[in-house]
């Protein structure tokens, strides 16, 4: 019987191949979006799966709450690990990463500008599953200096040869290559070339600070512990640890360091929901949004039922075709259920047709979605055991939905009526059915079209928006720390160009804060005192020189910038309206010539207020940044005036 379901299918199929043409065309178009955005959903929800290991992989991150805000770090102090390890018993182990690059390697002549190293502990391997092609996963990363590279790294500077045992210059180190890793997968929340031991850093095994920032620790639990619960016990070592430093650091009381025991929370974090959950400005790359993951899922879901009801609207509007097919079947003998029958198979027959026409699709746009999307999804993830079978149910449930309607609207067909000439014959209900369907076509299509015109004033927005600063005809020289003394010449041999306006140096670009500029450095206004509530507050600190304001097209809102005519300048700075704010002064005026002091017992006097600039995500408020005089070398910022960029970068390279 289902064999000649089938034979039927092909039939009509053949028989009718313009419509059947439109109609499985149309239904391909759905299906190939639902596959790509499939794709893209089943891989964001991948991340950081680690379903071999003894216990669950937490990483630890600390809130804090001053002045009516809150900051959120994903990388706490150098102690917090080993710490945690040793008062909880159940923390099976922990490990660190610290984010090392971008840092010159060379081997001989060649030198090698790398972005993605890391200094991690010697478990970090084995806690996150990478296992090494070339040496041994246990010891690669205990002895001081020792690197693990990437086999593309290995390629880069060793070619064919065997790089274990070799080494690698870096600025006043050698390391010595132990291993060697494949790339490690997409689906993790880190990627990096190359891994080397703490113990290379003396200063880390030193030091046992809780109060700063700085490494991404990460502890394994037993299976079974209530993270809750374990982070309900975290205040105990605020007080154990925090206040004493931030007592020693602020130079106040025990009574007023133990303020702070309420503004410092340590929460844990599944290591599986860092990518869709975690939304610092401090990740170690850029994450997703589960939000995302919901509105492409749902996208998906709204573009196979409009293909369905596509589907179900031209499978009616020919219905008038086969009419007396159905009347003498009937007539023969043919029962409902097996006209039913017949019609499913015909719908399941058409969107097998479909679904390999959508594999043709996603074969062709699998390139461009991939870079639309910065994802690396080959085709073959469509071929896995898993994915066939989501195929083949998809492939029944569109089926299915979309023949649904058309097979019990075929099969209840009046005999009489049909074979008497009537061109209909079915009643007004099944009528208002069919218009129902287009209405909500139409009603999807429409707010598939409203969605893509709010996408689109939404990029016209994030590209168009005033940030505080102007970054058009802004150059950024990375690296120039290798002119060493020589960067300031290259400054004034810059100014001398007719195309250039302003030139400053400093690592700390508004949209790059890779150079170090964190917002964790404790400060307080002198004239509030640090034992008045909430007077301490967290800033950010930009070194910069006399052209930095100028060169960004920052604007000065109260009091002055640095200037050569005042030697009291190193020891001034200029604050942005957020710090203004926050330190508790009522005005920009009012905070000129304060006193605010830093952890260390820094002073430094306000000598002028900028208007507030965005150095992170618009979607967050802006930190209090305090900038400052200072040798912040490593990159030259140009202002030029001419639109022929590529000629200027030219005569700056050969300078």
């Amino acid at each position: 019987m289902l064999k000649n379901y089938f034979q039927l299918a092909f039939r009509s199929l053949r028989k009718n191949k313009t419509f059947s043409f439109i109609n499985i065309f149309g239904l391909a178009i759905g299906l190939c979006s639902c596959l790509l955005i499939l794709a893209f959903v089943t891989d964001e929800l991948s991340y950081d799966r680690y379903p071999d290991q003894p216990g669950d992989i937490y990483r630890v991150g600390i809130k804090l709450s001053q002045n009516g805000g809150n900051a959120d770090y994903p990388d706490p102090d150098v102690a917090v690990g080993p710490g945690m390890k040793n008062t909880y018993p159940e923390v099976l182990q922990f490990t660190r990463l610290k984010n090392e690059g971008p840092e010159i390697l060379s081997l001989g002549v060649r030198r090698f500008k790398e972005q993605h190293l890391a200094i991690c502990d010697s478990n970090f391997l084995q806690f996150f599953s990478i296992p090494l092609i070339e040496g041994d996963q246990n010891t690669a990363l205990v002895a001081p200096l020792s690197m693990v590279i990437s086999r593309e790294m290995a390629k880069r500077y060793f070619g064919s040869e065997d790089p274990l045992g070799k080494t690698i210059s870096a600025p006043n180190r050698l390391y010595k290559i132990t291993g060697v890793f494949d790339n490690i997968p997409d689906n993790r929340h880190f990627h990096f070339d190359a891994f080397i031991s703490t113990q290379t850093d003396q200063w880390i095994a030193q030091t046992h600070t809780w109060s700063n920032i700085g490494f991404y620790t990460y502890l394994m639990m037993r299976k079974g512990t209530d993270s809750k619960k374990l982070e309900a016990r975290f205040p105990e070592l605020v007080r154990k640890y925090i206040v004493p430093e931030v007592q020693h650091d602020m130079g106040v009381s025990q009574a007023e360091a133990e303020k702070s025991i309420n503004s410092w929370h340590f929460y844990l974090m599944p290591v599986s929901d860092i990518h869709l959950k975690s939304h610092t400005k401090y990740e170690l790359e850029g994450n997703g949004d589960l939000q995302y993951v919901y509105i492409f899922g749902a996208l998906a879901i709204f573009i196979v039922l409009l293909a369905c009801v596509n589907f179900t609207n031209l499978a009616t509007a020919g219905a008038t075709r086969r009419s007396r097919e159905v009347g003498i079947r009937k007539v023969l003998g043919s029962l409902k259920n097996q006209l039913i029958s017949q019609f499913l198979t015909e719908s399941i027959f058409q969107t097998a047709c479909a679904m390999i026409l959508a594999f043709g699709f996603v074969w062709l746009l699998l390139p461009a979605f991939n870079l639309l999307s910065g994802k690396h999804i080959s085709i073959l993830f469509f071929f896995q055991p898993r994915s066939i079978l989501i195929l083949i149910g998809l492939i029944l449930a569109v089926g299915i939905l979309a023949g649904i309607y058309p097979a019990f609207f075929l099969s209840s067909f009046h005999i009489i009526q049909v074979l008497k000439g009537s061109s209909t014959g079915y009643g007004s209900k099944k009528q208002a059915l069919r218009s129902g369907l287009v209405v909500f076509q139409f009603m999807i299509s429409t707010a598939l079209m409203i969605g893509t015109i709010i996408v689109y004033k939404q990029l016209y927005y994030m590209q168009n928006k005033k940030l505080g600063f102007d970054r058009s005809q802004v150059l950024q020289i990375q690296d120039t720390w290798g002119l060493g003394p020589n960067q300031d010449a290259f400054k004034q041999q810059l100014l001398r160009d007719s195309r250039v306006s302003h030139v400053t140096i400093s690592r700390d670009v508004p949209v790059d804060l890779s150079g170090g500029t964190y917002d964790g450095s404790e400060v307080y206004a002198k004239d509030k005192g640090a034992n008045e509530s909430d007077a301490e507050i967290h800033s950010n600190f930009f070194h910069v020189d006399y052209d930095y304001l100028s060169t960004l097209g920052m604007k000065i809102v109260a009091g002055r910038n640095f200037s050569r005519d005042f030697s009291g300048d190193s020891s001034s700075v200029v604050i942005n309206e957020s710090a203004v704010r926050d330190l508790g002064w009522k005005s920009n005026e009012d905070a000129l010539d304060k006193i605010i002091i830093s952890s260390g017992q820094h002073r430094y006097t306000v000598i002028g207020v900028v208007q507030d600039f965005n150095y992170a995500s618009a979607k967050l408020k802006i930190a209090p940044v305090m900038m400052m005089l200072g040798r912040n070398y490593g990159s030259v910022i140009v202002k030029i005036n001419t639109s022929d960029v590529s000629g200027f970068l030219a005569d700056a390279k050969k300078a």
